[in-house]
C-alpha cells in the first residue's frame, strides 16, 4: 500500500546512532533497519489513514507479553522519539491470574527502558474457567473480561484511546471467521469507538504483517510470555483461518495484501445487504435517451 515519500524523508534521519534506550542492543545490519522503517512507515500510514491522532493526548497500549505487543510498543516509543508521535504513553498490562505468571518479567523490563506504566491485577483466569465448558474455548470470554478491564484503567489513568497490537493477519482471520461461521461481512476496525462512547480502540499494527513483526521481537529480544490460557489450546477457528491464509499466500504471494486493501474498497451496490444499498428503489429509466454509436 502506498506511503507517503515525506513520510521515509523523516524516517531516514535517525535509524543508527542516537538510538533510545530500547534499541540500544538492537542489531545493526542493514536488514533490520530496512524492517524497522518498513513497519514505522505503515504504523504511519494506519495514523492518516485513519486520523489516529486527532485529538488525542494520552494512550494506553494495552501489553500482553507477546510478540506483537511488544513491537507496537516498540514502534510507538520510536516514533514518539523522533518527534512523530505527539502523544503521551502509559504501558498496561493486566495480569490475569493464569497459574505460573511470570509477574516480574514485564515491570522490570518496561522499568529497565524507562517507560511508564501500571499492571492490573484481576483474576479473569478463575471467571473464564468456571463459565467456559470443558472442552471449549477461552479466547472470546477471556477477550472480552480483559478488554473491560482495560477501558476501566484507561479511564482512571486519563487517557483517550486505548492502543491495541492486532496485525494485518488477525484482521484476515477475524474477517474469515466472521465470513465462514458467522454469516457475515466483518473484520477488525484499525479504528473505534467503544459502546459507552468515550474511548477510542486503536490499532495502528493494521497493516503490518505478523512476519514483520516476528521478526521484529527475534531481533529485539522481547521477554516474550507465552499464553497458557488459550494459546495452549488446540482447533481454535482461528488457527484454521491462519493456516488458510498462509496455504493461499504461499500458493500465490501477495493475496493477503490484496485481501486487506479489498477490506478497504468496498462497493455495496455489488453486494447483497439492502440496509447498505437501496435495490428496492433501483430502477430503470426508460425514457432516457440511448446514444448509439457511430
Amino acid at each position: 500500500m502506498g506511503v507517503n515519500a515525506m513520510i521515509g524523508d523523516e524516517l531516514d534521519e535517525v535509524v543508527d546512532g542516537l538510538a533510545p534506550v530500547l534499541f540500544r542492543n538492537a542489531p545493526g545490519s542493514v536488514s533490520f533497519n530496512k524492517l524497522r522503517k518498513r513497519l514505522l512507515r505503515r504504523v504511519r500510514q494506519a495514523f492518516d489513514d485513519f486520523g489516529m491522532l486527532r485529538d488525542q493526548k494520552r494512550w494506553l497500549v494495552g501489553l500482553s507479553g507477546g510478540k506483537d505487543s511488544y513491537s507496537l510498543l516498540a514502534v510507538l516509543l520510536d516514533l514518539q522519539w523522533r518527534g512523530l508521535l505527539p502523544v503521551e504513553l502509559i504501558a498496561c498490562n493486566l495480569d490475569q491470574g493464569q497459574p505460573n505468571f511470570p509477574k516480574h518479567i514485564l515491570p522490570d523490563y518496561l522499568t529497565s527502558i524507562g517507560v511508564r506504566h501500571r499492571i492490573e491485577y484481576r483474576d479473569t483466569y478463575s471467571i473464564v474457567k468456571e463459565k467456559v465448558p470443558e472442552g471449549a474455548t477461552y479466547c472470546s470470554l477471556c477477550s472480552r473480561l480483559r478488554r473491560g478491564n482495560l477501558y476501566r484503567v484507561a479511564r482512571e489513568e486519563g487517557c483517550d484511546a486505548l492502543v491495541l497490537g492486532h496485525h494485518r493477519e488477525d484482521i484476515l482471520e477475524t474477517f474469515f471467521m466472521n465470513f465462514f461461521h458467522g454469516g457475515r461481512l466483518a473484520g477488525m476496525p484499525a479504528k473505534l469507538l467503544n459502546d459507552e462512547g468515550d474511548l477510542m480502540v486503536l490499532r495502528p499494527l493494521a497493516y503490518c504483517a505478523e512476519e514483520d513483526l516476528a521478526k521484529f521481537a527475534s531481533a529485539m529480544q522481547f521477554p516474550i510470555i507465552p499464553c497458557d490460557l488459550c494459546g495452549s489450546q488446540d482447533g481454535l477457528q482461528r488457527n484454521m483461518m491462519k493456516q488458510m491464509l498462509a496455504d493461499i499466500e504461499a500458493r500465490m504471494p501477495g493475496r493477503k495484501d490484496a485481501m486487506l486493501r479489498a477490506l478497504a474498497h468496498v462497493n455495496p451496490s455489488h453486494l447483497l445487504d439492502p440496509k447498505l444499498f437501496d435495490f428496492a428503489g433501483l430502477q430503470a429509466n426508460p425514457t432516457r435517451p440511448f446514444d448509439f454509436p457511430t
